[in-house]
């Protein structure tokens, strides 16, 4: 599995010693950005998706336990870089995944990364069990995972869903938008009994929202929120067979 991560090091040169390791020996690390103080570091949290989170202690602004308060409950696991030995016991109690003295050891750190890939498959595993429908007792009910749970959605309240590299943007007909983790044919496998119909390779669409249909190769569709989608010409037949 690929681990979204950041790197939270004040100092550039260390950053770029871990992040060239990473590249080189941990190809399941996923880095999606850098900061250099915990105030970079906390916008990255809120904004991002993050299995893992690579944290040195002593930083501008704070150190790395000011960001974990801040950041509150988390979903993420933690491995601690640092040339302090003295900070492990803090590191303990902030549950830390792993504690990385520098300079890096290149083992440690592949030992370090394997670790919490097998914890986040765990989770993944259970998270999983969840997210199936199927296995949920109330009808038309679909879960996402958030950071501090999960969250219930009707699926009749779903317009589409549109693909995003490995993530999905479900579209909802109140304006709003959810991104989830998960690829768009993980919803087309779920969905696909639900009334939902894969157009495009990046959308998938609620069918019961469709208010008109515009010929053409393939043709497009458009939703009851004004938004129009083009269908694939592969797609075209799958589509129309819901409305003979």
């Amino acid at each position: 599995m690929k681990l979204n991560a950041i790197l939270v090091e004040d100092e550039e040169q260390s950053r770029t010693i871990l992040k060239n390791y990473l590249t080189k020996y941990c190809p399941k690390v996923n880095i999606l950005g850098e900061a250099s103080n915990i105030n970079e570091g906390l916008e990255l949290i809120r904004k991002l998706d993050l299995d893992l989170v690579f944290l040195d202690v002593e930083m501008p602004y704070g150190n790395a336990f000011d960001l974990l308060d801040k950041v509150g409950d988390r979903n993420f696991e933690t491995i601690f870089v640092t040339a302090y030995n003295h900070y492990a016991m803090d590191a303990l109690n902030a549950h830390a995944s792993y504690y990385l003295m520098k300079p890096i050891d290149i083992d440690e750190l592949i030992k370090a990364v394997d670790y919490v890939a097998e914890i986040k498959t765990k989770e993944e595993a259970l998270q999983d069990q969840v997210l199936i429908p199927k296995t949920n007792s109330v009808e038309g009910k679909i879960t996402i995972p958030q950071q501090d749970g999960f969250e219930v959605l009707n699926t009749k309240d779903i317009l589409y869903c549109k693909a995003d590299d490995n993530y999905t943007q479900i579209f909802l007909n109140n304006n709003k938008k959810k991104l989830v983790s998960k690829t768009l044919k993980y919803f087309e496998d779920i969905l696909s009994e639900s009334g939902f119909a894969r157009v495009h390779k990046s959308y998938l669409i609620n069918v019961a929202e469709v208010v008109k249909y515009v010929k053409g190769k393939g043709g497009s569709v458009i939703l009851s929120n004004g938004k129009e989608i083009m269908v694939s010409a592969s797609k075209k037949s799958g589509l129309l067979s819901y409305f003979k």
